[in-house]
């Protein structure tokens, strides 16, 4: 048993049950729970003792942190459950339903909700989870009363969250990348290049990005719906079902009474005021983090979980100030309608929670397993022909990031392996393209993983089951994941940067012709 339990590729093995169980079952809480278990049992090298305290270690460490609380993850929680509250709040004074009948006065189609979805998810750039939770709980009036599908709703969130911050430079994302990428352009003697030029330089090479986000708006323009989308896409057309009744994820606002006669600003106004007070917040922790009011300064060292909560806070105070202006002479709501929305709101989040927490914890053992040192060294020690190199640091990021649910664990391993791969060859040419390959790659295994986090909070933002979203996602990330890889061979190959971009958007005609005239989309069948 101790040595199957050392077998070199063993790292490999809880992560890759974990997917397998996930697409079996499309039970998270069963799939993470035997990822936790298998994950725990090979650390401690099957001792029983040892075992259960690694379990209990991962979920202290979830909120306990160096003798302190692990703000990052409780602030989080705190802030889904505010959001929560404040959904039912919303609900219950009007605003969401006078929105919706505001919001049906601008958009006419499903087209047109969907770009609208589409848009403000690329207008939200500053953060991927503000963007995750709000877009989705702005959207999903509207695209409820055109009936398109949670499912739907999700990818388009998702699609819209992790893969546009990390291609903004005044992003969470943006200053953390540039600070993994100075080393390098050091090591490799790049110094007339600043950080920030490389950054900018290395956004047309983001290919899986590039062709994800174009790949959305065919989507949405042609109704391309295929694979596990198009069943979904098929009950909300035909049947009125917006999502599939999944128990770990049922719906606990229906019973909720509504105000009638209320104002879109009883929506507008608290997610405004809540979207404007978490940027002030990043600001504003930023530069007193870093000592310095500088965009990029503040972007490096925003508190992004700090300023999630205040917003919160601010939207939820927000909230009740309308909720008590518009229900203060309406008989039907009394006190105990604050604790019935207090309660569903909480409610509504809690799967989201325990799902984040396991999550959190297989997160945290993968890392002790050693899964993503093990792939970088498969990398190095590859001996692979230069010009294949960013195409294959684009794979093993993807299977990185999709077995442990991070990007920025990607990035922290996989970006210095690179560099150190490339600046050993003396193909410093390749050196942005590879670091490139790293964050496609990272944000195609983070888009599509079970286990991420802002996976799970896209389809928290947008009320869609998360195994239903991870699944319906996957064909549109593949064929953008092939389009991307196509790219980067080009451009190992060639090392132009406009002959890897003809390559990938000679991808998408090819996919926009087959959409255009071959492909027929889910029809409403007459009663």
């Amino acid at each position: 048993m101790e040595s199957f339990l050392n077998w070199e590729y063993m790292p490999l093995i809880p992560p890759l049950l974990t997917l397998i169980l996930v697409v079996v079952t499309r039970k998270v809480g069963i799939s993470l729970g035997a990822g936790i278990i298998t994950s725990a049992f090979v650390i401690a090298n099957g001792q029983i003792g040892e075992f259960f305290t690694l379990v209990v270690d991962s979920f202290l460490a979830i909120f306990i942190e160096d003798g302190g609380l692990n703000t990052w993850n409780a602030y989080i929680l705190i802030f889904l459950t505010l959001l929560g509250i404040m959904t039912a709040f919303m609900n219950m004074s009007g605003g969401a339903r006078a929105f919706t009948n505001w919001a049906l006065t601008k958009v006419k189609s499903r087209r047109g909700a969907g770009l609208m979805t589409g848009m403000l998810g690329i207008i939200v750039f500053i953060d991927d989870y503000f963007s995750a939770l709000i877009v989705g709980q702005v959207a999903k009036p509207i695209t409820d009363k055109y009936k398109i599908s949670r499912a739907k709703l999700a990818y388009l969130v998702d699609t819209t969250a992790s893969p546009v911050a990390v291609m903004s430079p005044v992003s969470s994302w943006g200053a953390g990348i540039m600070g993994l990428t100075a080393p390098l352009l050091i090591g490799a003697g790049m110094t007339h290049i600043s950080p920030f030029q490389s950054f900018m330089y290395m956004i047309p090479m983001n290919f899986y990005v590039i062709a994800a986000i174009v790949m959305m708006f065919i989507v949405i323009i042609f109704k391309f719906d295929i694979g596990p989308m198009r069943k979904q896409e098929e009950l909300a057309i035909n049947e009125g079902i917006l999502r599939d009744k999944v128990p770990e994820f049922a719906e606990q606002d229906e019973d909720l009474p509504v105000h009638e006669g209320s104002s879109a600003s009883a929506l507008i106004v608290p997610i405004a005021g809540l979207a404007l007070t978490v940027i002030v917040a990043m600001y504003i922790t930023g530069a007193m983090e870093g000592g310095d009011w500088s965009v990029f300064t503040v972007m490096e060292n925003t508190l992004i979980t700090h300023a999630l909560l205040i917003g919160g806070i601010a939207g939820l105070v927000l909230t009740l100030v309308y909720y008590f202006k518009q229900t203060k002479n309406d008989n039907d709501f009394s006190g105990r309608h604050i604790l019935l929305g207090i309660k569903t709101g909480f409610l509504a989040m809690f799967p989201a929670m325990m799902v984040l927490t396991f999550a959190w914890m297989i997160g945290g053992l993968i890392s002790q397993l050693g899964t993503g040192e093990l792939l970088g060294a498969m990398v190095e020690n590859s001996n692979l022909p230069v010009v294949l190199l960013p195409a294959v640091i684009f794979i093993v990021a993807c299977i990185m990031a999709l077995a442990t649910g991070t990007s920025w664990g990607s990035f922290g391993i996989l970006i210095p392996v690179a560099g150190e791969i490339i600046i050993s060859l003396d193909a410093t040419e390749l050196l942005l393209p590879s670091v490139a390959a790293v964050l496609a790659g990272a944000v195609f295994g983070d888009h599509c993983s079970p286990i991420s986090d802002s996976t799970i909070l896209s389809s928290t933002g947008s009320g869609s089951d998360h195994i239903v979203h991870v699944m319906t996602q996957l064909p549109y990330a593949l064929i953008s994941a092939l389009i991307g890889l196509a790219g980067f061979i080009i451009l190992g190959i060639t090392t132009s940067v406009l002959w890897a971009l003809a390559g990938v958007f000679g991808g998408l005609l090819v996919v926009f012709v087959i959409v255009k005239f071959m492909y027929r989309p889910v029809a409403k069948q007459n009663a």
